[in-house]
């Protein structure tokens, strides 16, 4: 579901329960509840959802008291998204190598952890989708197109050429950042992708070298274990 600060508990749930029921999941069987976020202005509804529906306090990764099991080298380690922050758990967890994260979600986002598992950095780019709607915004003659690789790199009209720039675009993206990150590093790195859109970029380039779509979810098991066991 999509973010939207304006959805109450209620909604939530209904859609939650909803979900819950086509599996097979009773809400009784639900013990514990854990979250990351980005968007403050949602964090009160949720954490009514899991009161009110599931009898239990939200784990809220960021909040004092909450530990990561990782050192974040940063100058303000508050201003760091949570969700990275997982990402780097999940990552370090499994790897315990130097690894580059490229998350393609709301924005594209490249996070950085060193061969000592501390989250040292990264880069933030505007997101996929967000570039194509930015794009149809302020070109009026230029339509909504959906994110898909082209046949070529040369479109032959404008939703061809549209989508050739940002797929190849994005991919020209990802090699750049990943090559100056590496050389700026200064020794090898893994990269691994993950978010919505990553399957269908981790195939255009062989920088991108391993595709770990719930690498979230996981890294969220990690931190609740790490809290609550």
């Amino acid at each position: 579901m999509a973010t939207d600060a304006r959805r109450t508990a209620d909604e939530y749930g209904v859609w939650l329960l909803q979900l819950m029921e086509r599996e097979k999941i009773k809400p009784e069987a639900i013990k514990s509840a854990i979250m990351s976020c980005v968007v403050p202005q949602a964090t009160f509804a949720l954490r009514m959802l899991a009161r009110n529906y599931f009898h239990t306090e939200l784990l809220i990764v960021g909040e004092p008291g909450v530990e990561l099991g990782i050192k974040t080298e940063m100058e303000r380690s508050s201003e760091v998204g949570a969700d990275r922050l997982v990402n780097a758990v999940a990552a370090w967890n499994k790897y315990k190598e130097a690894l580059i994260i490229v998350d393609f979600g709301t924005a594209t986002t490249f996070d950085v952890v060193d061969g000592k598992g501390s989250y040292i950095g990264g880069v933030i780019a505007p997101g996929v989708n967000l570039s194509l709607e930015a794009l149809h915004r302020a070109a009026a003659k230029l339509p909504n197109v959906a994110v898909e690789r082209p046949a070529r790199v040369i479109g032959k009209e404008t939703i061809t050429a549209m989508q050739s720039g940002i797929y190849f675009g994005y991919v020209g993206l990802i090699e750049g950042i990943v090559a100056r990150i590496r050389e700026e590093y200064g020794s090898p790195m893994r990269v691994i992708a993950t978010g919505g859109l990553a399957p269908l970029f981790a195939k255009a380039t062989a920088v991108i070298g391993g595709l770990e779509p719930d690498l979230i979810i996981d890294g969220l098991r990690i931190v609740f274990e790490r809290n609550c066991h």
